[in-house]
């Protein structure tokens, strides 16, 4: 009995053993190829035409298989590869991958070039290359690399130079030195100005008064003579504040914006009046009849047609003075 289980322990530590051993050795009939840069593994080996071809489960133990023992393959292959501690003794054993040596595809279709602008072509057609200058110069007074422009560029202030060049035909006695800083102080002033002018040109475009669209009619009321008479007065470039005035006009100046100002009838009052109000509008909306300024339709018929008729006249007296020129040519040709 004790013989019998004895057999059974060794028979089952075997087994154990063979177990451990096949679960990191496989064996192939053809190598497996790697690529080790992109973590893939081909395997050429034609997998069992009868286990594909049986029933679910088993075909599904049997790609299970399959995929395990690649992946051991895969495994071993990682572990070949030379190791490294990452982040000091007691970090994570990782491996350096190789290159890659399949080519994976594109997700999306590689960039067209961009097609070479009408400059380019041109540059290309002449041969000419565009060459980049560098911002910084090395300065070979302070013994350094210096800004091209700007402060303390290469070179230096000409005005703190501890030598400055007389130029010719100037005044051998002149102080150079102080020659170039009046310059300078010349040249900062003007630049100064210039911004300043520039600020006052853009202050004054951005606070011009729009013309008011003012018709010559026949006849311009009272409020419309106003009208005109403020918005000549504030025309000026000192809106009017230095304007002479008029006779009988106010004193207090007028505003800016000044215009037509509205008038609200009461909340509370006359409610007769503005039933009349109310009545006399819903006549006037349910009237077929327009509303027509017989006096403004007159004067413009008036003068639509007296400038027809001058229209006319002109082109008559024209014709006229052709035919008379016409005349007298042919009568010098006769003669």
């Amino acid at each position: 009995m004790a013989a019998v289980r004895v057999e059974e322990v060794l028979a089952a530590a075997e087994e154990q053993e063979a177990e451990k051993r096949r679960s990191v050795t496989v064996e192939k009939e053809l190598d497996l190829e790697f690529d080790l840069g992109n973590l893939l593994a081909l395997d050429r080996n034609p997998p069992a035409a009868a286990g594909l071809r049986g029933a679910a489960p088993g075909r599904e133990a049997l790609l299970r298989a399959l995929a395990r023992d690649n992946t051991q393959l895969l495994v071993a292959q990682l572990w070949e590869l030379p190791a490294e501690r990452a982040g000091g003794a007691g970090g994570p054993l990782v491996a350096r991958l190789p290159e890659p040596a399949f080519r994976l595809p594109r997700e999306k279709p590689p960039p067209r070039p961009r097609p070479p602008t009408r400059w380019e072509q041109f540059a290309r057609l002449k041969g000419i290359r565009r060459r980049k200058r560098t911002s910084l110069v090395w300065d070979e007074e302070a013994k350094e690399w210096r800004r091209r422009w700007g402060y303390r560029r290469a070179g230096g202030d000409p005005a703190r130079a501890w030598l400055a060049e007389v130029p010719e035909g100037a005044d051998p006695e002149e102080d150079q030195f102080a020659r170039l800083r009046r310059e300078k102080r010349e040249r900062v002033a003007r630049n100064e100005l210039n911004r300043l002018r520039n600020l006052a040109r853009a202050h004054r475009a951005g606070t011009t008064i729009p013309a008011a669209p003012l018709h010559p009619t026949g006849h311009q009321s009272r409020e419309e003579l106003g009208h005109v008479a403020r918005v000549a007065r504030v025309s000026t470039a000192s809106l009017g504040r230095f304007q002479p005035r008029l006779p009988k006009e106010p004193a207090e100046t007028p505003s800016r914006n000044a215009g037509k100002k509205r008038r609200f009838e009461p909340l509370l009052g006359n409610l007769a009046a503005e039933r009349s109000r109310h009545l006399e509008l819903l006549r006037d909306m349910g009237s077929k009849k327009p509303v027509l300024d017989i006096t403004r339709a007159v004067n413009k018929q008036l003068r639509q047609e007296e400038a027809e008729a001058a229209a006319a006249k002109g082109k008559k007296q024209s014709q006229r003075g052709k035919r008379s020129r016409r005349q007298q040519r042919t009568g010098r040709n006769s003669k």
